[in-house]
């Protein structure tokens, strides 16, 4: 049974940084892709980034680009999402998911959702 876990999350003023992590515990990562969502009130869960464990491809919202970057940790099994020049929009849940095939940045492709972590950016 594979399980990933998000941490990392907290309150930050708008600019400020934060690094997000899903851990994955029941198997390795191996040639997976794994992708970061995000959901705030009343809004659907939207794509934020992927990486493809075997070659480290990246994938990325537009939202995001530049300012977010996607990482992966062998040695941890470990995905990590290190946001800086964070703005109010921002503030979501993030979850953490293995992708299983088709879009990308669809979320109906993904599965193992984590519980997520909540980002807050006050402005």
């Amino acid at each position: 049974q594979v399980r990933l876990a998000e941490s990392g999350g907290g309150l930050v003023q708008a600019g400020g940084s934060l690094r997000l992590s899903c851990a994955a515990s029941g198997r390795a990562f191996s040639t997976w892709t794994i992708g970061w969502f995000r959901q705030a009130p009343g809004r659907e869960r939207a794509f934020v980034a992927a990486v493809n464990w075997g070659d480290g491809r990246t994938y990325y919202a537009d939202s995001v680009k530049g300012r977010f970057t996607i990482s992966r940790d062998d040695a941890k099994n470990t995905v990590y999402l290190q946001m800086n020049s964070l703005k109010p929009e921002d503030t979501a849940v993030y979850h953490c998911a293995v992708y299983l095939g088709g879009t990308v940045s669809d979320a109906e492709t993904y599965a193992y959702w984590g519980q997520g972590t909540q980002v807050t950016v006050s402005s």
